[in-house]
């Protein structure tokens, strides 16, 4: 191929002024990767708009949760080892690996014919989407010099936003037109074009490693991630926080994880290399990337149901109640992204981030029946304005903060933290969140409202509209108390990454030029090697 982007390090492993071009080629990788990232983001939110109808056609109400959980736990657990793979067996292989698996497992989930299937379908799916944000962010990190990755951070804020307003909508008109079944189905094509994208026009450096998969160091981290994911999922629903249950995936996750890290000291190729975590910085985001997912998946968990439940709003514009958020979240990613290309300065960005964080989650806490839309959008907004502050500037710190050896076990831990964090958020949010319902409705609705809500603290459009009227204003009530505590709680949380922004050491990103030569933060600022690419 004629076109390569390149940069070079200089004496001393500073990076010389990068020669870095953007060839077409170099575009038409970037619109696979938004494609690939855009399956990732979207699956989850359109079959969870398709679960109604998938549960009316193959019956099993009692295993509904495991079509999630399923997923959601095979990616946790593939996440680390996808990103190992990459830095061993090169990442182009790795990548188009973990996009079959994916289309595979989403096709064998359009074809499933009962509840058991479909669950075993969307663990194969899931084993693949773990790779798929891991080799996007990792290939990126390949492709584009930290100095110059920030021009893209508002294409990958629109992608997400695009999937967290768009998701629930297409999902609704997929299925009331094509079928439950073409909620899976939709990925093929986009997989297919992302695929022959990527195969005919990305070319990264081949490796073959000598030394084998750490199969131990996987399979202790399986179990302790698998553990983690079941306690947040599991806990205050299928079983009681002190159950027996509980306690016995606490105590083996904890076992497993101790293992783990106790092995990565010793294997020869750690699934996890804890040397990476030496970096100040690395260890900083992985901190704030945990917050952020803890505090993002949360607001957008309880925000639609307030905004149905109290303000009256309609269930099939859920995505479009999120957009003072997530617009907010775009633009600012743009600038922020805009700003770190121009300058070379990031550390503004977290420490502004979480403290708009803090502030819009406090402004949201205050919420309650009397609040209207257009001031529920502004905290919203402010909220928004944080995420976007934070969301890429951790994964481009991260990935500067390692050696390009390294480039796919930071991406994937720093994903990992993320995804933990969401997991840890929903459940600790909607503990509180149901306990603080129940609680509201027994007091003002007496028997009836301990009996409404003893299933579900979150009552659909259509339960909701049957109570008689003092038990939905109870309700509404409820809710209002129960998100104010969430919130609340998730203002509190992100102060601790606030404190840690507060600490990142300002390091040079690479391809930084003049900017970067000569700079003696070596640990923090690890050389950059050759990198040719498409």
């Amino acid at each position: 191929m004629a076109d390569t982007t390149a940069v070079r390090t200089g004496a001393g492993g500073a990076p010389d002024a990068p020669d870095v071009r953007e060839p077409k080629s170099v575009r038409v990788v970037m619109l696979a990767l938004m494609i690939t990232m855009m399956l990732a983001m979207l699956d989850n939110m359109i079959v969870g708009t398709a679960m109604p109808t998938i549960v009316g056609e193959l019956g099993g109400l009692e295993h509904l949760s495991w079509v999630v959980t399923s997923y959601t736990l095979a990616t946790a657990a593939s996440t680390p080892i996808w990103g190992k793979l990459g830095d061993m067996y090169g990442r182009k292989g790795a990548f188009l690996s973990s996009i079959v698996i994916f289309l595979a497992g989403s096709a064998l989930s359009g074809m499933a014919q009962d509840m058991g299937q479909l669950i075993a379908f969307r663990a194969v799916q899931g084993l693949g989407a773990g790779g798929l944000m891991v080799g996007v962010m990792a290939i990126i990190g390949d492709l584009v010099p930290p100095r110059e990755r920030g021009r893209y951070q508002g294409m990958m804020a629109g992608v997400m936003a695009i999937a967290m307003i768009g998701g629930p909508l297409v999902g609704g008109t997929i299925t009331d037109h094509w079928g439950w079944r073409w909620a899976f189905y939709i990925n093929l094509p986009l997989g297919v074009m992302a695929l022959g994208l990527i195969t005919a026009v990305l070319h990264l450096p081949k490796k073959r490693a000598e030394a084998r998969i750490d199969y131990l160091g996987a399979a202790l981290l399986t179990v302790g991630i698998t553990s983690i994911v079941l306690v947040t999922t599991w806990g205050g629903t299928e079983y009681a926080w002190g159950s027996a249950r509980i306690m016995e995936l606490i105590g083996i996750g904890v076992a497993a994880l101790i293992g783990f890290v106790f092995w990565q000291t010793r294997a020869a190729e750690p699934i996890v290399p804890l040397h990476i975590f030496r970096s100040r910085n690395f260890t900083l985001m992985s901190v704030i990337g945990f917050i952020t997912g803890f505090v993002m998946f949360g607001a957008t968990l309880f925000l639609p149901l307030y905004q149905q439940a109290v303000q009256g709003a309609s269930a099939t514009n859920s995505g479009l109640l999120l957009l003072p958020m997530l617009g907010a979240m775009l633009v600012t990613s743009m600038v922020a992204g805009r700003i770190t290309t121009g300058s070379g300065r990031y550390k503004v960005f977290p420490i502004v981030g979480g403290a708009l964080m803090i502030v819009g989650l406090y402004l949201m806490s205050t919420m309650d029946t009397g609040t209207s839309r257009f001031t529920s959008g502004v905290f919203m907004a402010v909220v928004g304005l944080g995420m976007g502050c934070l969301m890429q500037v951790t994964m481009l710190v991260a990935q500067n903060s390692v050696e390009m050896k390294d480039m796919g076990v930071a991406s994937s831990s720093t994903t990992l933290f993320r995804t933990l964090g969401s997991s840890f958020g929903v459940a600790i949010m909607g503990a509180l969140f149901n306990s603080r319902v129940q609680d509201v409705m027994s007091e003002r609705a007496g028997a009836l409202g301990s009996k409404i809500t003893e299933q579900s603290a979150q009552l659909d459009a259509a339960s909701l509209a049957k109570l008689p009227a003092a038990a939905r204003e109870a309700y509404q009530y409820a809710v209002s108390d129960g998100t104010h505590g969430a919130f609340l709680l998730g203002s509190v949380v992100a102060v601790i990454a606030f404190v840690a922004s507060l600490f990142v050491k300002e390091v040079p990103l690479r391809g930084a030029g003049p900017k970067a030569e000569g700079t003696t933060e070596e640990a923090d600022a690890p050389k950059m090697p050759v990198v040719e690419a498409v």
